[in-house]
């Protein structure tokens, strides 16, 4: 079971040293903010000793400071309103440069999305997609994008691909899911209320359920059969979700390897329409 953080400060204030009191406060204060400091710049903002800010945290009964700035983000990250997060990322790229900054945390959500795979689910999850009756792909708001991206490909594979979107409401999409489909949701903090409640109902019609998000304490991740966790972050007010896109990239190779006959017979017969029909910029046009 995961600590609360601000629980925990609560408790234990009294016993507390000055300088971790005035850890304990900041936090209680600013814990939007402090989520994201590293102990040094959170030592000296309360005024404290980077070494007072590890105790702190030990003192909480964490492994270390990261441990604690990880409950911290877990138990926060979906409560940040667009301002906060513009806020707290703001704080925090302070006057490093921008560019670098965003692209070196983006590969660290790739790397982190590559260590923490579960290759069972993984696989598990490939399978019931292959043997799928219908696949239905899901993802609202931010996620919305990825979803797209996802049915755009897997229509190239499959030929019984629903992408959830558009002008009709999520259930009259999905009001004809049952056992043997599958249903892709994906969500991010902070999670859709309609993504949760649309994979809940597609588990109870016992369809398979497969979650393309970011903690197994989310609440799209408790619907599902198949967990497939993918790292997201915030850039300012944006969702960074490239360690999901590395996902499902994943997927779509291995599952485009697994059915690699089908799809070439499929990419061979749309060679010749997109020629036909000039869909791409001919090279020799331009010489």
């Amino acid at each position: 079971m995961k600590k609360d953080v601000l629980s925990l400060i609560n408790q234990r204030m009294s016993s507390f040293s000055k300088g971790q009191k005035l850890i304990a406060h900041y936090i209680l204060n600013s814990y939007d903010k402090a989520a994201f400091m590293t102990a040094n710049k959170l030592g000296k903002t309360a005024n404290v000793s980077e070494s007072t800010v590890v105790r702190f945290a030990a003192e909480l009964g964490f492994s270390g400071y990261p441990a604690m700035q990880k409950a911290l983000q877990e138990m926060i990250r979906n409560k940040l309103t667009s301002i906060q997060r513009m806020e707290v990322s703001n704080d925090l790229i302070g006057s490093q440069d921008i560019v670098s900054m965003v692209m070196q945390s983006d590969m660290e959500k790739i790397r982190i999305t590559m260590e923490q795979m579960d290759r069972d689910s993984f696989e598990a999850s490939v399978q019931a997609i292959i043997d799928a009756k219908r696949i239905y792909v899901l993802g609202v708001r931010s996620a919305s994008g990825l979803a797209e991206f996802l049915s755009f490909y897997f229509r190239l594979i499959f030929d019984n691909v629903i992408h959830v979107g558009g002008t009709a409401t999520i259930f009259e999409q999905i009001g004809r899911i049952g056992e043997g489909d599958v249903i892709i949701g994906l969500s991010f903090p902070r999670y859709s209320q309609r993504t949760v409640k649309a994979m809940r109902f597609s588990r109870e019609q016992g369809a398979t359920v497969i979650a393309i998000t970011d903690s197994e304490d989310s609440s799209v991740a408790k619907s599902a059969h198949h967990l497939l966790l993918a790292q997201s972050d915030m850039a300012s007010f944006v969702d960074s979700l490239v360690g999901p896109l590395s996902m499902i990239n994943a997927l779509l190779v291995t599952i485009a390897r697994r059915r690699s006959d089908e799809v070439s017979k499929t990419l061979e017969n749309l060679e010749k329409i997109w020629s036909e029909d000039a869909v791409f910029v001919n090279p020799e046009d331009d010489l």
